[in-house]
This record gives structure tokens, C-alpha cells and sequence, in this order.
């Protein structure tokens, strides 16, 4: 089964304290955006890879597509004042039936797991990826622990998400015209009533946030010969 994928690439990654766009920063001697793009380079089901950048940083992706030879790159759009609105943007470019949306400081998806996504997308229009919670969660309400969650129905949810090219256009079109945004892409299919089939993810596909996962992305690509 063929898709195309959406990489929202225009954060500044405020959290990442390095004061660039964390996709940027070289995770050894390589981008973070690389190791990204050459999952889904060497992937033969992908056909197409749509990018939505910071204008100001066109070029220095551009360059690293070039050095680095990243030849699937089919669209390089302009990113939003959201992330929600540079997906949008980047929607608006695919020329597939099936697409997913993944965020580029995850560098570490598998393509056993983009395969089973996109077949449980193709049968049932949506499907996501999450692993169980390990840690009790506490609600808090003012420096004070309001609340124990009951965990066993609790989720992470991870990326990518995938998702029938007009299902996924549809909800996101409908978030715009009212003004809603949503904590992820999948939140806005669910928003119109519509099941989003969960498949267990991996631990290791971790999205890189801190300068603490760094250290841990560091240790998964030495324990896999890449370091």
C-alpha cells in the first residue's frame, strides 16, 4: 500500500533551549530532520514526502536534502503559526489516498510499525500509534495533587498518524473554519465523531524535546551501530 507523508518541520522547539530549530542539531554528525527523512526515504511504500518549513530556513533545507540525498522530498510548503496550520498546509500538497503525519524529531519509527498503520488506515480511515502508560498520573490543581488517574485505559500517543487523504482534509478543514485546534491531528477526526484505531507503539519512538532526549536518542543510535 502507497502513502505519502506530511512533515511539519517549522517549530522552534523553545524547549530544546538550543536557540535553533531543534530539527537542526546534529545527533551524531547528522540532522535530526535526516535521520527522519531517511526512514521514510528508504521506505519503498512511501512515494512522497511533503515538508512545511519556516520560510527563513527554506534554504538550509533545501541544501541538507541535497547534501544528505534525500530524493522523495516532493513538496516543501510553508509552515503555519501552528502546527495544526503547516499540516494543513502540508495536506493540501499530497497526491495519495492515504497519508501519514509525522513529527520530525522522531527519528525513530520503524517501518514495521509505518506498514501496520497504513494498512489499519487503509480499512478503517484512521490509525494512530500509542504505548500504555507506565507512570501513575496525578491530576494537580494548584500545586496539590487533586487527583489519582486510573492509568489502565491511559495512552501515549506518538506519531505517525495515518489517515485517509479526504477524511483527514475533511476534519482539518472543519477545525478551521471554526477556530479549533487540537492537541493532534487525531483529536480533530475524533472531534467529528469518528472512531481512530490504536496500534501499540514503541517505547523508543521518542520525540525529542529536551536536551535530556537527546542523550537518550544518542543511546538508542549506539545500541543500533550508528554512533
Amino acid at each position: 500500500m502507497l502513502y505519502q507523508v506530511v512533515i511539519p518541520a517549522a517549530g522552534q522547539g523553545k524547549r530544546m533551549k538550543a536557540g535553533v530549530n531543534k530539527l537542526l542539531i546534529e545527533l551524531c554528525h547528522q540532522p535530526v530532520i535526516i535521520h527522519t527523512l531517511k526512514v521514510f526515504e528508504q521506505d519503498d511504500w512511501c512515494e512522497g514526502i511533503i515538508m512545511a518549513v519556516n520560510e527563513a530556513e527554506r534554504e538550509r533545507f533545501y541544501a541538507l536534502l541535497e547534501e544528505f540525498r534525500i530524493r522523495k522530498v516532493k513538496a516543501i510548503v510553508t509552515g503555519g503559526a501552528e502546527r495544526q496550520h503547516s499540516v494543513y498546509n502540508g495536506l493540501k500538497a499530497v497526491k495519495s489516498d492515504l497519508v501519514l503525519v509525522h513529527d520530525g524529531a522522531r527519528p525513530f519509527i520503524t517501518l514495521e510499525k509505518i506498514h501496520e498503520l497504513v494498512k489499519e488506515a487503509g480499512e478503517h480511515g484512521s490509525a494512530i500509534p500509542a504505548v500504555p502508560m507506565k507512570d501513575t498520573v496525578k491530576k494537580v490543581f494548584q500545586g496539590f495533587v487533586d487527583e489519582t488517574v486510573e492509568r489502565s485505559s491511559l495512552w501515549a500517543v506518538q506519531t505517525p498518524q495515518a489517515f485517509r487523504v479526504s477524511l483527514i482534509l475533511e476534519a482539518h478543514e472543519q477545525a478551521r473554519a471554526e477556530g479549533y485546534i487540537g492537541t493532534d491531528d487525531a483529536s480533530l477526526i475524533e472531534r467529528m465523531g469518528k472512531k481512530v484505531k490504536i496500534i501499540e507503539g514503541d517505547y523508543r519512538n521518542i520525540k525529542l524535546t529536551t536536551p535530556d532526549d537527546l542523550l537518550f536518542a544518542e543511546a538508542i543510535l549506539s545500541v543500533k551501530g550508528e554512533r
